[in-house]
């Protein structure tokens, strides 16, 4: 499956979480905390994108999912339910503004991360919208175990 038959979503105010998560599991999830419900139809219209929301009016968007769970864990199962989710480490996209991550090479960026993260990895992305850096650190193992038991890597 290419990125462009992956599914694009954006999250209502509520969900930052969940779209932090789904960017992690390589889906475009766009998130402003402060759009408000036009904003997020126009973009949702405009980019192809489903909305996923806590606001029962917004649910009733043709384009909508309705996440009622309060439990990440719970919302991501709803959200893996209506379309098939699943996790790509091609696809994965910053967590933090939704950029696509680029592999960088080691020396272009030993200055910008901790001395332990550089010395006990050898892959690195960095995000071409913000210039986060990412490593597979010891959080990716958690990140990567949360996966294998929601039944998405």
């Amino acid at each position: 499956m290419t990125e462009g038959e992956r599914p694009r979503f954006v999250a209502d105010s509520m969900l930052g979480s969940l779209a932090r998560w789904l960017r992690m599991l390589g889906y475009d999830t766009a998130y402003e905390k402060d759009m408000d419900d036009g904003a997020l139809i126009r973009l949702a219209s405009e980019e192809n994108r489903r909305i996923l929301t806590r606001d029962k009016g917004l649910a009733k968007e043709s384009n909508a999912i309705y996440i009622e769970p309060d439990d990440l864990e719970a919302q991501l199962k709803l959200v893996g339910e209506v379309g098939e989710l699943s996790f790509s480490e091609e696809f994965i996209r910053c967590s933090t503004c939704n950029g696509e991550l680029k592999s960088v090479p080691k020396d272009e960026i030993g200055d910008r991360i901790p001395e332990g993260a550089l010395a006990n990895n050898d892959r690195f992305w960095i995000c071409s919208a913000c210039g986060k850096i990412y490593w597979q650190g010891s959080h990716w193992l958690g990140i990567r175990e949360r996966f294998r038991k929601l039944n998405l890597a």
